[in-house]
């Protein structure tokens, strides 16, 4: 992941994150689902997904426990 991005979901709000993370979350399902049908042209994604995934799980637990 490129630094300006993290520095972008750092700065983004819980309300975003959520959003984000719902978003990145239908996705995956998506694209694990389309996966097991037919391979997908590009299988690194489905783990690239999966990290961005825990990346904004991560800045959503370290919010709450800095409040």
């Amino acid at each position: 992941m490129k630094s300006k991005d993290w520095n972008e979901m750092k700065n983004m709000t819980d309300i975003e994150l959520g959003a984000k993370l719902n978003e990145l979350q239908n996705k995956l399902f998506k694209l694990k689902f389309r996966h097991l049908t037919t391979p997908v042209k590009n299988p690194l994604e489905i783990r690239g997904i999966r990290r961005n995934v825990a990346r904004i799980k991560t800045l959503i637990a370290q919010k709450k426990e800095s409040k």
